[in-house]
């Protein structure tokens, strides 16, 4: 890390005024877009004003975390072939949300993930389940993203000791709250276009560069990374992360489903489909995602490998134990090395830009769970239904700050954990609690709501049971509590256990319920899932 800060201390100059101009932009985005919110459908939607384009671009920003620029380019500059796995989910997983979720929600709900589990079902257990689950995922996700930030920041400005990375999370999280109080969905989503063009163009000018190094012969780069790795072809071949025994190979299962399966259910990139007119939009927004991102996850290749062959894994390292400085250790190199301006500048515009991605997304996640709050337990389960438009976009102001609060909170105790894998368990958590309701809400014509509330219970405790007693929390070097050891499950990720889990649930509470679901009721959301008829 001493050359990184040395190289930001003598261009500090540089890089604060890099940060302002883009902190200042995206306020001054929030602020107009506050001035255009006035009603909850603004708030919480965006009007529904959005193209599908403009949306495929927002989901792009939305989705390309921190996790994808920080913690996938690390993973592969470490891990080699099983690192690029991380990218393969995160990419396949959109088929998923493409071909059985896009437009049957865009079509049935109005706000939230819980207006399609309620329509047919009593409002009160469903909304309350969806509420907790929504939250619970979102603050898992907000705990990468701020540990990206806190990770970055320290390193971009050369401060050392965890007070400049407590205080840099407080910063970001104080930040997201203002984007989500001030802007809502409408300031949001233009934060996230313009923080989507700015990574695919960051990472498109550091993949030019890295190839330019090896005359654009990938099998000469891929050369020089296993060269440098210490691992020789070993690194290109899978096996050096999840093949080591069979626990690993299992765990590599596990965390397969859970990024395939989890898109389909994470707040934050359902509520995106109600930000267009349309179904068509919904459908056209989903594909122009998948393009975008599929993109940028193949320049994860070179950043990843470029990282391992220009910086090397024991400088990667010495920074940072779970690779998440990577990608702006390799920008200071490509730019020159250190101590020059050039790479000063390359690594200050690098490590904006997956500054902004942070920002996005946690301005993305904070609203998701705060409009999850207002909408479904404020407004239909403390207040019946009775609550008016203001009292409901005031309460998910408030409930945006409660939210930051929390996870600045966890974050300071998460700054080891690699921000990929701590999303990995978002998805786990999504994918187990939310999708299993979600598919049975709208393809199970006997689905039941002590069926949707097992399902979202039984998914969301198992899985967070599994993460509190796997080796992310303790027993590990890398885990939130090293000097103890608590854990009995041996699995990284809970997937492979608390999926099925959360389909079991909602089947059996289902067969053994005395509820006798409408069948006019599931007809309609049926009629109204496929053709948008009667849709908001």
């Amino acid at each position: 890390m001493t050359l990184l800060a040395s190289s930001a201390t003598e261009h500090r100059g540089i890089t604060m005024t890099l940060f302002g101009l883009f902190v200042l932009a995206t306020l001054a985005i929030t602020v107009w877009a506050g001035r255009q919110t006035k009603d909850a459908a603004d708030f919480y939607a965006g009007g529904r004003g959005f193209t599908g384009f403009q949306n495929g671009l927002a989901i792009s920003g939305d989705y390309m975390s921190a996790a994808s620029f920080l913690g996938i380019a690390g993973a592969i500059a470490l891990s080699g072939y099983d690192g690029f796995l991380y990218s393969i989910g995160f990419l396949v997983a959109w088929l998923v949300a493409l071909l059985l979720i896009a437009e049957p929600l865009r079509n049935s709900g109005r706000f939230t993930m819980a207006d399609v589990l309620a329509f047919r079902m009593r409002q009160r257990p469903v909304r309350t389940a969806a509420g907790v689950s929504t939250i619970v995922v979102s603050i898992f996700y907000l705990l990468a993203q701020m540990v990206g930030a806190g990770t970055l920041v320290a390193l971009l400005l050369g401060v050392n000791g965890d007070a400049a990375k407590r205080w840099t999370i407080v910063a970001v999280g104080a930040l997201m709250v203002v984007y989500v109080v001030i802007g809502g969905m409408k300031g949001t989503t233009w934060v996230q276009i313009v923080k989507a063009v700015l990574l695919i163009a960051g990472t498109a000018l550091m993949t030019v560069l890295v190839l330019a190094k090896y005359h654009f012969n990938p099998s000469e780069l891929l050369g020089a990374a296993a060269s440098a790795s210490g691992k020789g072809a070993a690194f290109l071949e899978p096996g050096l992360k999840y093949g080591a025994s069979d626990t690993s190979k299992l765990d590599f299962i596990s965390l397969g489903i859970a990024l395939v399966l989890g898109t389909a259910g994470l707040p934050h990139i359902l509520v995106r489909f109600y930000t267009v007119p349309t179904a068509k939009a919904a459908r056209k927004s989903v594909l122009w995602a998948i393009g975008i991102i599929g993109v940028f996850y193949l320049m994860t290749l070179a950043l990843g490998f470029g990282a391992a062959a220009l910086v090397g894994p024991k400088a990667i390292k010495a920074a940072n134990a779970s690779g998440n400085t990577a990608a702006p250790q390799l920008a200071e190199v490509l730019g020159g090395g250190s101590g020059t301006t050039g790479g000063a500048i390359l690594l200050a515009v690098i490590s904006a830009v997956a500054f902004a991605t942070i920002l996005a997304v946690v301005a993305g996640l904070t609203l998701a769970s705060s409009a999850s709050f207002a909408h479904d337990l404020y407004a239909n389960v403390i207040r019946r239904g009775k609550a008016t438009e203001k009292q409901e976009v005031l309460s998910a102001k408030w409930a945006a700050v409660a939210i930051g609060a929390v996870a600045i909170v966890l974050s300071l105790f998460a700054g080891k954990l690699n921000t990929a894998a701590l999303v990995a368990l978002a998805f786990a958590v999504a994918a187990s609690a939310n999708l299993p309701t979600l598919l049975y809400s709208l393809f199970w014509k006997r689905f039941t709501t002590s069926g949707a509330v097992s399902s979202v219970y039984a998914g969301l405790t198992s899985s967070v049971v599994l993460v509190v007693f796997s080796p992310v929390v303790s027993g590990a070097k890398t885990s939130l509590f090293p000097d103890t050891d608590f854990h009995w499950f041996p699995l990284e990720n809970p997937g492979l256990v608390s999926i099925p889990i959360g389909f079991l649930a909602g089947w059996i509470a289902t067969l053994l319920s005395k509820d006798r679901p409408d069948p006019a009721k599931y007809a309609e959301l049926e009629v109204r899932a496929l053709t948008g008829l009667g849709a908001h």
